[in-house]
């Protein structure tokens, strides 16, 4: 077969192949931030809870706010403050109420919330897109809430793991 054939071979077989297998997800989508905002009121509701939630993108931009019913204006800035740090930190604001514990000055570093409720938002391939902070009700609940909503847009809360 001459070798132009193959070419045109190799190229027709790369065209059937859908775009989104070939793109991965490099940015929070403002669909996909519905979808978050979505899914954590869905937990919410299950459990009988309501809570303030904010979704920003890597570079600390709002995407989606929702303030469900019941909640003051100051739970929802504590909602935005959550995902901010969580965009200029790129880990969980849980995360940094530990390292607040064993870094002494960290707690006072700019950006730095010590509450849980803000977790961070990576894709499929491990990329970081952005935050959601949730707020409103005990922090280990507004943190399961931001979990459920960032699995029910079917992204992830941590890296996955190498292997």
């Amino acid at each position: 077969m001459p070798c132009h054939h193959l070419l045109l071979l190799a190229s027709t077989v790369v065209a059937l192949v859908p775009v989104p297998l070939l793109a991965a997800q490099t940015q929070l989508t403002a669909a996909a931030a519905s979808q978050i905002i979505d899914g954590c009121a869905a937990h919410a509701k299950g459990k009988g809870q309501s809570h303030a939630i904010a979704v920003y993108d890597d570079g600390g931009h709002p995407v989606a706010l929702l303030r469900m019913d019941g909640n003051p204006p100051g739970i929802t800035e504590f909602a935005m403050q959550k995902a901010a740090a969580v965009a200029a930190w790129r880990f969980s604001t849980a995360d940094m109420e530990a390292a607040a514990k064993e870094t002494p000055g960290f707690a006072n570093a700019p950006d730095v919330v010590t509450v849980p409720g803000g977790v961070p938002v990576f894709s499929s391939e491990s990329q970081f897109l952005g935050a959601v902070g949730v707020s409103g009700e005990a922090p280990l609940d507004d943190a399961a809430c931001a979990e459920a909503g960032i699995k029910a847009a079917g992204l992830l809360s941590s890296r996955k793991k190498a292997g």
